[in-house]
């Protein structure tokens, strides 16, 4: 019998990235949370869509991504937008730093979730923003592949 593939609990998800970024290499990173942080995003609260990450003081963090306050945290809560510092390798975060400087892409996070040690982490990806004719390349293929299956299954 095959190994499961690990349970992970997705609480946010940036489906907006792969349609307008041309996803490269992936990494998963730990982010730092506070408390009430992390309550937050158990209960399924959280926003990535317009987030990215950059690099700032030697480290990457994760800017622009909103984890709301937590209701019952009341006057210990944090502020919903402030920039949460990824928690990566020294050679992982040289590698972006080199990608974003010189070859110009973007580092894009893809989703936010729960790993089965119950670890908040962040799929983060280097990205190469599309142009229109891409995005359109894109989606005709896209649903191309749809009327493909639909077909084969009328037929099958």
């Amino acid at each position: 019998m095959a190994p499961q593939p690990p349970k992970l609990k997705v609480v946010a998800d940036n489906r907006k990235a792969r349609f307008s970024y041309a996803i490269g290499e992936t990494l998963e990173a730990g982010i730092m949370l506070s408390g009430t942080e992390v309550k937050s995003l158990r209960g399924g609260k959280g926003l990535i869509a317009e987030s990215y990450a950059a690099e700032q003081d030697g480290a990457i963090y994760l800017i622009n991504a909103y984890i709301p306050e937590y209701l019952q945290a009341n006057r210990f809560n944090h502020e919903p937008k402030r920039p949460r510092k990824l928690l990566l390798k020294k050679r992982q975060i040289g590698r972006l730093i080199v990608a974003t400087q010189r070859e110009g892409m973007t580092i894009v996070p893809l989703k936010i979730y729960f790993n089965e040690d119950g670890r908040a982490k962040v799929e983060i990806a280097l990205a190469k923003g599309k142009n229109e004719a891409d995005k359109r390349e894109t989606s005709k293929k896209r649903d191309w592949d749809r009327e493909k299956s639909r077909i084969m299954r009328d037929k099958g």
